[in-house]
Formats: C-alpha cells, structure tokens, sequence
C-alpha cells in the first residue's frame, strides 16, 4: 500500500496510459503493481531508490520515455531513501497509532508535499487500515483526499458550480494548469464534504469513498473531469 500509494497520482496523464481492458489509469497502475508484487515480491528498499523509469515502464505495461513514468520512478527512488533501512511497518509503528502523525511523516517525501491538503499523505492511513493492515484513533479527523474526481461528482450532483469560462475549459478536455483555480476546486470540495459528512454524521474520509465511487459510473465518466498534471492527484 506504501508503494502504491507513493504512485498514486497522475491524473492528467491517464488519457496517455494504456489502460488495461475496462480499467481506469488508477486501476491499470495498481493492478499492475500488484501483478508485480504476487510473481515477485515487493521491491527491496535499495531497489526502489535504483528503480529506473524504463523498468517501471515495462512493469507497468507502458510505453518507455512516457514523462508520467519518471515521475513515478522519482516517487519510488524517493520512498526508498525515505525508508532508509526500516520496513514499511516501521514506518506506521513510528505513527504511534495517528493517522495525522503517519500523513505528516509522508509529507518528508516531496511529492507528498501538496500543502494545505495532504490529498497522497492522508489516504495512506485510510488506505493502510481499509487493507485491515493497520489501525489508527485519529482516522475520523482526516478531510476528504481532494483530487480531481470527487469535485467532479459533486459538480455533476449540483453541489459545485463553476464559472462558465472554466466549466467550458473542463468540458473541452483542455488540461487545467496547477494553479489558483484548481485549488479553488479542490479546496471547495473539501469544504462542500465536511458540510455534507456533518449533515450525514459520517467521517469525510467515509464519504469520499462513497463519492470516489459513485464516480466510476457512466453518467460521470461521460462527461469530462478538471485534469491537471501534477504530482500531488
């Protein structure tokens, strides 16, 4: 789940992966990953932080010189020397059982650095005790993992509404650059998700699931998402 997660990103990229039949890019790349780790086992911490991007290429079933692959081969070499010597469980047993603590740590690696959102750092934990691998007290007290798929829904739902220049831009498939306003979108679905889990009495983390997968139905997927290209979603 570390590994994984470490690669979890990518977003605008996904219309250039070649995707595995029925799959989402997320879906590709983790099935993939697991694939790996069933014949092979994990790679060993030295080997993440010698992992070249034409080896991941070939693991992940894409084209070699893809930008999004060195991207994820920079993220891999940066999770081994996070790791230095210490097994992933070192690293969560150091949490000392906080969500927050574990996200915060995370965040020494650069591409977790997505200040004021923590989107990668954050679903670590989630992540980590979904599996039934690990359990923390402070889980209820992470937001939403902003990305570019839950605002999508709650746009498509009525609850976001954008300014007709940047919905046109959405809608035409143009890429958003990393900026001002797809902050603005992602900071406004967090905002929007604690309001709704208040109302619901549910964890945000519990409702971004349900919208994470509401999302993967065909009246969303038909109808374009705000892609960025970014290390951070």
């Amino acid at each position: 789940m570390l590994t994984l997660d470490s690669i979890n990103f990518g977003s605008g990229w996904f219309p250039t992966l070649r995707k595995r039949p029925g799959s989402s890019g997320y879906y590709t790349v983790a099935w993939a990953l697991a694939d790996r780790f069933r014949e092979h086992g994990p790679w060993s911490n030295d080997e993440l932080r010698r992992l070249t991007p034409d080896e991941l290429a070939d693991v992940l079933g894409q084209e070699r010189g893809h930008e999004l692959l060195g991207l994820y081969a920079r993220a891999l070499n940066d999770l081994g020397g996070f790791l230095g010597e210490r097994l992933a469980t070192d690293v969560v047993d150091a949490a000392g059982g906080s969500a927050a603590r574990l996200a915060e740590s995370l965040t020494a690696m650069p591409f977790f650095q997505d200040d004021g959102f923590w989107k990668r750092a954050q679903i670590t934990p989630n992540d980590l005790a979904l599996a039934g691998v690990a359990e923390f007290a402070d889980l209820d007290e992470l937001t939403i993992f902003a990305d570019n798929l839950v605002p999508h829904v709650l746009r498509m739902d009525g609850v976001l509404r954008y300014a007709p220049e940047l919905a046109e831009l959405i809608d035409r498939e143009e890429l958003l650059p990393p900026g001002d306003e797809e902050r603005e979108i992602r900071a406004c679905a967090v905002h929007a998700c604690e309001l709704i889990a208040q109302r619901l009495g549910i964890p945000p983390r519990d409702l971004d699931v349900m919208l994470w997968n509401r999302g993967q139905g065909e009246r969303y997927k038909a109808r374009p998402r705000h892609r960025t290209r970014t290390v951070f979603y």
